[in-house]
Parts: C-alpha cells; structure tokens; sequence
C-alpha cells in the first residue's frame, strides 16, 4: 500500500484529508486536540520533504453555512500543535481556495473551511471532488475517523490522482494496527467487547470469533447472554429480540473453541443513579427491582487473569457506567490490567469512543500500544467490511 514514505513531496503541495472533527466548547474553544496531534507527524514529514500541506476537514454536522461549524476557530491551535502559522480561506473550493493554493510556498499550511458547508461533500459529488483536487499535486488520506464514509474528500477525490495518492502516517498506522489483531496476532488473543447493548456489537463478534482464543463480554450487553443461559438479571438493561443472536454467538464459540467470559458477580443498584443504594450479586441471580450497573469483585478477578495469559488484546466498549463513580471500578480494573500485560510484551488496541474517553479519563492513554481515533471505522474494520476511504487509495 502507498504510504507518505513512498512520496517526496519536494515543491509538492499535499492535499491532506485530515480529522479535525475536535470538540468545542461554547465559546469556540478546542477542548481535546489529541486528533489534531494525531495528523502532525503527516504535515511535518511533507514540510520537511520541501512541500506545502494544504487541509481538508469537516467539523460538527453543519445545516449550511454555519458560524459555530467554522475551522476559522481552530486555526491558532492547529498552527500551536505544529508549530507554523497556519493560513486559512474562508472556502474549501472555488477561486479564493484555488488562489490561496496557488499562492501557497514550500514549508507553508493551508487550512480549508468546512467541507460539509457544501451539501455535496456528503453525497460523494464528483464535480465537487473535481474541484478540490484542483488545489493539490498529491492527494493523502489521513483521516481515519471518516475512511468509513464514501464522502467526496474521503473516497472520491482519489480517482483525480491515480498515481499520487497515498496514506497518511495516521491512517497507516490505524490499518497496520487493526491488522495486527485480526491477522498477525501472537495467540491469545483476547477481545474485550463491552457496551450497552448488542445489537451494535454482533457483526463485530461474528467477524472475530474465530480469530480469537477468549471475548470478554461486559457492560449491559452482557446481560443478554446471562438472560439466554437461564438467569435471573432483575431490572438490569437487556435486548428481548436478540436472545436467539446471543446464543447463536454462543454456539458459534464452542464451535470454534473460542472462550466467552461473562460476569460472575455484578454491582447491582436499585435505581440508576449516583446515589442508588448497591449490593454484590451472582451476575445469574439479581433480584427483581435491582439492576447490574458495574463488574463486581469476583468478575474483576477473573477478567483480570485472562487479560494477563494474553498476548494481543482488543478492547472496545466500558464494563460499566464508568461515567458514574461508583460504578467504574470493573472499567478501571480491565484498563489497569491491559496496561499491565501491555507493560509485559503485549500488543493492545483500544478503540470506539467509550473505551477512548475510559482510558483519558483514567490516565491509561500511554499504557496502550495503540489508541484508534475512528470509532465507527475501526468497528466496520473489526465486521471485515472494505472501508471506501481506503479502497480508494489502494485501488
């Protein structure tokens, strides 16, 4: 696959999909630049080369042209995280963009408005990629959060450049990672799936089950599967219309010898709430009126060993409601296991939002081998779909 290295952008101009998707508060202010950090490596390798980097982002979901949407906002801590001011045009494409590329010297960073402020973004225009691929020499992919969407700057552009395309050191990064769990793994292999419910996993655990030796399935989905194997879960969160999925998950595991673990005991609380009252419970036998809203200590226990025999581990979604404290203590466990066994030689990914915001908020973040920025494209990765972002820089 064509990555940057294969490229010298030498009095090149780079046109770079990056994800600049950042949180804002509401006076405009960028809360968490971990995705702008993320694509420098790509801009400073393309400067250092002797080329410009021009780039390319959505933010927000605007409805047109809107104000608080606008990468005006970003632009001084992107130009702080990289180190170079950067320039901005108040348009992604047209005469102003094209002059401001035109114009635009080696070592120089050219920041574009909001591509979703043109509805034809999203519907995967040709005529509107067209233009955008007017601005560069050599397009780059390096915005893993949309390589899901066949969206015009994502997937579409590419075909303007059928020799000068080429990945990202981000997007590199995230397909070799991914790769590693689903292809190249050192056994055992261990997934952590957790979350509310199942529905959002099933393809997920289809596609992996025979990739891997052990699924730790926590979170409110877990309860489904507890349901299925006859217990009693109370009040807990459970999906009715997916028993016969859970056990056909089941099935398929004894199947191919692949190992579920389920919670053995869970901290129940009579309402969801802080301030519930709890109590440990079998994970099999909680009373009605309580519900199961944590990992309790047996299941700590028990997660944490299988997590410490493993020598790849995915983890995507929380034990727990981790955003209460009273109930993030089998979320805290898993992560401070992960980091252990990752400390001892293993290879970790962790990815999709939950997981993410779980291992910031508790300082695990550099404890991992590997944090995914694409919560929606590394699970279609993790199904085994083609992910159009990508199939249109390896085509």
């Amino acid at each position: 696959m064509n990555t940057l290295h294969d490229f010298n952008f030498e009095n090149k101009k780079a046109i770079i999909r990056v994800d600049f998707n950042v949180p804002l508060d509401e006076n405009l202010n960028v809360t968490d630049t971990t995705r702008i950090n993320a694509a420098k490596p790509t801009i400073l390798k393309i400067l250092e080369d002797g080329g410009s980097a021009i780039l390319m982002s959505h933010l927000g979901r605007p409805k047109g042209v809107e104000d608080k949407f606008s990468l005006q906002h970003i632009v001084k801590v992107v130009s702080e995280v990289i180190g170079i001011q950067v320039k901005f045009v108040s348009n992604c494409i047209g005469d102003e963009a094209e002059n401001a590329a035109s114009e635009l010297e080696n070592g120089e960073v050219l920041l574009l408005e909001n591509l979703r402020f043109h509805p034809e973004e999203k519907s995967g225009d040709k005529n509107f990629a067209e233009k955008l691929s007017k601005l560069g020499d050599i397009y780059v992919n390096d915005a893993f959060g949309t390589a899901h969407r066949a969206h015009a700057s994502t997937t579409i552009i590419a075909q303007f450049f059928p020799e000068n395309k080429c990945f990202g050191l981000l997007l590199a990064k995230e397909i070799a990672s991914l790769n590693t769990v689903l292809n190249n793994s050192k056994k055992p292999v261990t997934a952590i799936i957790g979350g509310a419910k199942v529905s959002s996993k099933i393809d997920v655990i289809k596609n992996i089950i025979d990739k891997v030796d052990n699924i730790i399935i926590g979170g409110g989905m877990g309860f489904t599967f507890i349901k299925v194997k006859g217990g009693k879960i109370g009040d807990s969160l459970v999906e009715n219309d997916k028993l016969d999925v859970a056990q056909e998950i089941l099935n398929l595991a004894k199947a191919n010898n692949t190992r579920i673990h389920l919670p053995i005991d869970v901290i129940g609380a009579d309402a969801f709430s802080e301030t519930a009252n709890t109590q440990v419970f079998p994970a099999n036998q909680i009373p009605d009126g309580w519900q199961g809203l944590d990992a309790g200590p047996k299941t700590n226990v028990g997660f944490s060993f299988v997590i410490a025999e493993s020598k790849t581990i995915l983890w995507n979604g929380p034990i727990g409601v981790f955003e209460m404290e009273k109930f993030a203590k089998g979320t805290i466990e898993i992560g401070n296991a992960i980091a252990e066994a990752t400390e001892d030689g293993a290879f970790s990914l962790v990815g999709g939002g939950d997981s993410v915001a779980a291992v910031k908020q508790f300082n695990l973040a550099d404890k991992m081998s590997y944090i995914s920025t694409g919560g929606g494209a590394m699970l279609e990765m993790l199904e085994g779909k083609t992910l159009p972002g990508i199939a249109a820089i390896m085509n």
